[in-house]
């Protein structure tokens, strides 16, 4: 009797033994716990130390990018600072795949083969993506040919389109068809150009806008009945200009397109137009003499522009309602506005100067009375009249 019971207890701890093995060898994600275990601790160890080993290998990277002189690599080491961070994960993964597959006898799991390509596309198109901006920026020397607002259209254009192809390439690692998408898109497209018409007016009216080279940020532009104020940022559908009162006015780019745009940073100088009037009693010398002076101030004046390359007068224009008016139209060298203003109020001065030695003075609006001869005049009675 003790010894079947003995056999019955050993077959059932054997039985016992035998459960716990397959477990310890399918339980985990059909492999064994240890190299389901051993995969983990890899993964982990890949994710904690992804930083520290980016930033290494990039300051490696860097070391080497000082010896040489050309900008290209610096550029290239500052796209790769994100995507860097993918690599020990990419190595980690690959390993653990590794282990996971020798736990089945190498036989590769269901899809995890397609985890590393997909990490690598996404992390070259990752590289690239990042890339864009570092090389627009070395091709700045082309700026008088595209502009800075065309390069920036273009890096823009160039970053969504690696975002399009590394996400296709992805797609087709998985083998999920691209072309059945593009049509399906192309399809939703046809559907939503039809209700997005202004959005693709106001596109093309930026890209208008930028050949023509209308304005640049931070010029001074004036579109009459829209907007006036400093030009910040062309986007695809519209224009940030930033009014003088500090309000930013987002303009649809179909209204900057279409409309006459007055560009004052253009301005090859600045004018002032005045109309100075003095009074009816000043003698023909005297307007001589006003005339001359004034002119003789701005066409010496070193901050006037001057014949041919700008008109400048100073006449008698018209006698006005209660004036005498003089027309004075010249330019000043400079464009910028608080300059102008300074020139434009020390010629005030001057002309105040000029009028008074001259014996003259300024029109005011004045109304005067005259009586026929044998008019009466009536008086009011008086106090005294009225007692």
């Amino acid at each position: 009797m003790i010894i079947q019971a003995d056999n019955g207890f050993l077959a059932q701890s054997g039985e016992l033994w035998a459960q716990a093995v397959t477990v310890w060898q399918t339980s985990f994600l059909g492999v064994s716990v240890g190299h389901g275990v051993s995969a983990t601790i890899i993964i982990l160890l890949g994710i904690t130390l992804r930083s520290v080993l980016a930033r290494t290998l990039l300051a490696v990277l860097k070391r080497m990018a000082l010896k040489t002189k050309n900008g290209i690599d610096d550029a290239v080491i500052e796209a790769l600072a994100g995507p860097m961070k993918l690599l020990p994960i990419i190595v980690s993964l690959f390993f653990a795949i590794q282990i996971l597959e020798a736990g089945t006898g190498g036989t590769a799991l269901s899809e995890a083969d397609r985890i590393i390509p997909s990490l690598v596309a996404i992390g070259i198109f990752w590289t690239l993506h990042n890339a864009v901006d570092p090389v627009i920026h070395l091709m700045r020397a082309l700026e008088n040919a595209l502009t800075p607002v065309m390069l920036d259209w273009l890096s823009k254009a160039m970053r969504i389109l690696f975002i399009i192809i590394g996400a296709a390439a992805v797609l087709q690692i998985w083998d999920i068809p691209v072309g059945g998408i593009i049509a399906g898109l192309g399809l939703f497209g046809v559907a939503v150009g039809l209700g997005a018409q202004d959005l693709f007016k106001n596109l093309i009216a930026g890209l208008l806008i930028l050949a023509e080279k209308r304005f640049l940020p931070g010029d001074w532009i004036k579109v009459d009945g829209v907007v006036e104020g400093t030009v910040e940022e062309i986007n695809f559908r519209s224009t940030v200009v930033r009014r003088f009162d500090k309000g930013p006015v987002y303009v649809p780019n179909s209204k900057l397109s279409d409309q006459a745009v007055t560009n004052f940073s253009r301005m090859s100088h600045r004018r002032t137009y005045w109309i100075i009037g003095v009074r009816y009693d000043t003698t023909v010398e005297q307007l001589k003499t006003i005339r001359d002076r004034v002119l003789d101030y701005v066409t010496t004046h070193p901050d006037y522009a001057q014949a041919p390359e700008v008109s400048t007068f100073m006449r008698v224009d018209s006698f006005g309602p209660s004036s005498i008016d003089f027309m004075l139209y010249c330019f000043t060298k400079t464009t910028n506005w608080g300059e102008w203003l300074a020139l434009k109020e020390d010629l005030a001065f001057t002309i105040k100067q000029i009028v008074e030695e001259a014996g003259s003075g300024f029109a005011f609006p004045s109304s005067s009375i005259y009586l026929e001869q044998g008019a009466e005049l009536f008086s009011p009675p008086t106090a005294t009249d009225q007692s």
